[in-house]
């Protein structure tokens, strides 16, 4: 198939970006969307023209490093896919597409597809773990952890910090990747001793950044790749207000 692409270009964060339009001929429907790319780049490479920045490591929609938009759509047409899973097939011979790095005052654009998203690693620096002593595995492996919760846990958890939910918000909001990271410990016994802390902490990061609040558009759930779910945002909600009235104050005296 042969494709027309419309990229946005940008040199760096300091240079104002523009629209570029590239042909992709003879796209096999078995490829990637990245590989696409890969094949787009060599011909620019061998004409000597600057190929298109975008983000990649694993390639198999784990580590949450690709992701831009394609035709308005965070990773693309297909649902619960990352861009690196998508695939050639999803498009038709002929088609058009516009690609646009996450939109989002909090993702400022380093070059081209690539933004930078250190303010979500910044958020987990402020107490998306667990730092007090919780035993050895096998301690940990003798917890009695109820189904649900375990399985709501894991949910949580498996989202890949790939800002799709914040490029899809019309607020640019990071509550679905703060509730995630906030729940997947908050459901657990071994991150009850942190709880408090952890939402208190974490939701003054968020804060702090340049996200938006987030109103319930429901926009980041279908963007996720994986399908995390709107309840994490209520669960962090809840944990954030019970905090705020048991342990006000508590981070100021910690700090003094």
């Amino acid at each position: 198939m042969n494709l027309t692409l419309h990229v946005w270009r940008q040199p760096n964060a300091a240079t104002r970006g523009r629209m570029e339009r590239y042909q992709a001929t003879d796209v096999s429907a078995d490829m990637s969307f990245l590989e696409m790319l890969d094949v787009v780049n060599e011909k620019l490479i061998a004409e000597g023209k600057p190929p298109i920045a975008f983000e990649h490591d694993c390639r198999e929609g784990i580590c949450g490093s690709c992701g831009f938009m394609i035709n308005g759509e965070a990773h693309g047409p297909k649902a619960g896919t990352t861009v690196c899973q998508l695939h050639m097939r999803s498009f038709k011979d002929g088609d058009e597409l516009y690609l646009e790095p996450w939109r989002a005052k909090a993702f400022p654009v380093l070059k081209d597809l690539v933004v930078d998203r250190g303010a979500l690693d910044r958020i987990i620096a402020a107490n998306g773990y667990i730092s007090v002593r919780t035993g050895s595995a096998p301690d940990g492996n003798a917890l009695p952890v109820p189904k649900t919760e375990a399985d709501r846990a894991m949910d949580a958890a498996s989202c890949i910090a790939c800002g799709a939910c914040v490029a899809a918000c019309p607020n640019a909001s990071a509550a679905l990747f703060t509730g995630a990271k906030i729940s997947h410990l908050s459901l657990l016994p071994q991150g009850q001793a942190e709880r408090s802390r952890r939402a208190l902490r974490m939701v003054a990061q968020f804060n702090t950044e340049h996200f938006g609040n987030c109103t319930n558009i429901g926009e980041c759930e279908a963007a996720c790749p994986k399908g995390i779910r709107l309840e994490v945002i209520a669960q962090m909600n809840h944990d954030y207000l019970k905090a705020s009235w048991k342990d006000r104050g508590a981070l100021k005296n910690e700090s003094a």
